[in-house]
């Protein structure tokens, strides 16, 4: 089949089964299989459809085969068929296909999500980085100066974290997560974007990178395999990545401290959209009855791990923000600012400092 053909029936089957933006995820799934882009479908429509180059090694085809796209073919040449083992283009197109059809995110199919500019490994094991939580980052980058340190708890694919070093200097970072399967998922994006080094620092729980390749950015190019194309950036500090209920394992103090925790109310998250409750981790999305658990602790907790003159952000849900600034107050934490996204909605609270007892200024 030719792409032009592989996309309508991409868009057709997708359509069908209800997807919304069925076109969108018809051309996302064809470029993750092909390479060819929906500005290159002008060019490239009529032709023949093969399989994209580099593909044999190693990118995942459908997260829940678990299957290396180079096992469906022995070449590019898209006249390999299933009687000797091969897939075709187009068998391999419909299996994606079947997963989005049964809601399944077109994320977790590619196996990467897009998040500030930068591509990040995910599973069911982490939440999908979400465009609104863009804005946290951006709120963070105003006030965190080059060489803070920062703690991200509830960090999952460490897309803040990783997102904050990199486009700001010389940040020591700290990830935290209860599970060690989303660690093992952000230290594999630390390892996408600033690259591996040779050797691991000693006594270190993170991975380390020297210098890009020429002391260049070199970007990063979505027709190539992104597993094999670390984002290089300048040198980072490596992170350490610790397995921690909430606060439990932490000792250090931070100049800044980052969270983005579960706060959808239990029994909210079963009128969700299939996409996110039957496929999206219910650890990471449980807020419990009120959706306020975590930021009580949160509260409670923060103060003690801020150095003096340290901030506080939260991403919240877009009714929360009074509850969580009452939270916080309550606690010691004041200068408490609630930020309205590009939508409109309460999505960010900052604290900008902890003083225990002090009952001035209590918020801006």
């Amino acid at each position: 089949m030719t792409y032009r053909e592989l996309i309508e029936l991409g868009i057709k089957i997708l359509e069908e089964a209800g997807v919304e933006d069925s076109a969108t995820d018809a051309g996302i799934l064809l470029e993750h299989l092909t390479g060819v882009t929906k500005s290159s479908l002008i060019i490239r429509g009529d032709d023949e459809a093969v399989f994209r180059d580099g593909a044999s090694e190693g990118l995942l085809i459908g997260a829940s085969d678990g299957i290396p796209l180079g096992a469906l073919h022995g070449s590019s040449d898209s006249s390999s068929d299933s009687s000797s083992g091969n897939k075709t283009v187009e068998e391999a197109y419909r299996a994606l296909l079947r997963e989005r059809a049964e809601r399944k995110p077109v994320q977790y199919i590619t196996g990467f999500a897009d998040f500030m500019g930068l591509r990040f490994h995910v599973d069911e094991n982490v939440l999908i980085p979400r465009f609104d939580t863009e804005f946290l980052v951006e709120e963070m980058m105003k006030d965190v100066g080059d060489g803070s340190s920062v703690l991200d708890m509830c960090t999952g694919t460490g897309c803040i974290l990783l997102s904050l070093m990199r486009y700001k200097n010389d940040i020591e970072g700290t990830g935290a997560d209860i599970s060690q399967a989303a660690l093992d998922i952000a230290g594999r994006n630390e390892e996408l974007i600033f690259g591996k080094s040779e050797t691991e620092p000693s006594g270190g729980t993170g991975l380390h990178n020297s210098k890009s390749v020429g002391g260049t950015d070199t970007g990063y190019s979505p027709v190539s395999d992104p597993a094999l194309s670390p984002q290089h950036p300048p040198f980072h500090r490596p992170i350490r990545w610790i397995v921690s209920d909430m606060f439990e394992n932490i000792t250090d103090t931070y100049d800044h401290i980052v969270s983005n925790p579960p706060y959808i109310q239990s029994d909210v998250i079963k009128t969700l959209m299939p996409e996110v409750q039957s496929f999206e981790p219910h650890l990471a999305l449980d807020g419990d009855t009120d959706g306020l658990k975590y930021y009580r602790i949160i509260a409670k907790e923060a103060g003690s791990h801020l150095k003096k003159h340290g901030s506080l952000f939260l991403e919240i849900g877009y009714d929360e923000g009074a509850a969580v600034q009452d939270l916080l107050y309550a606690e010691g934490f004041h200068n408490i600012e609630i930020l309205k996204d590009y939508a409109g909605n309460n999505r960010v609270v900052k604290a900008g400092c902890y003083r225990p007892g002090i009952t001035e200024d209590r918020y801006v």
